[in-house]
């Protein structure tokens, strides 16, 4: 056993893509959201995102189906954003090491979850 306790790059660049994914959902659940805003809100999350250290893609999709789905049973022409209205990926690059994450509806529930991690010494 080591009694090293130093974060390893991989676990750093694990640990920021975490912090990306609070930001986004935190940062942008509530917004208002219809067909017309959803691929410019998209792209705002994107570039807001990015915008922050490691990060080198974000890619967000607007779950179409599910939005008009939502306002058929909505009195207005929008409704909030949450997670179930999106797909997410997040790319971060620490010190070599890249690790790829995911937003997507599972089970009723948008679970962020890690996909890989490259550059693993």
């Amino acid at each position: 056993m080591t009694d090293d306790v130093t974060p390893t790059d991989a676990e750093t660049a694990c640990f920021e893509a975490g912090i990306k994914f609070g930001s986004l959902y935190h940062q942008f659940a509530g917004t208002p959201i219809s067909p017309a805003s959803a691929g410019s809100l998209a792209r705002a999350i994107e570039d807001s995102i990015e915008n922050q250290p490691h990060c080198t893609a974000v890619t967000v999709d607007v779950r179409e189906e599910e939005l008009e789905e939502a306002l058929a049973e909505a009195s207005a022409e929008y409704t909030e954003l949450t997670g179930r209205f999106l797909e997410v990926e997040i790319v971060v690059d620490y010190e070599g090491c890249e690790v790829v994450t995911r937003m997507e509806m599972e089970d009723g529930y948008p679970l962020m979850r890690l996909e890989s991690v490259g550059g693993r010494e």
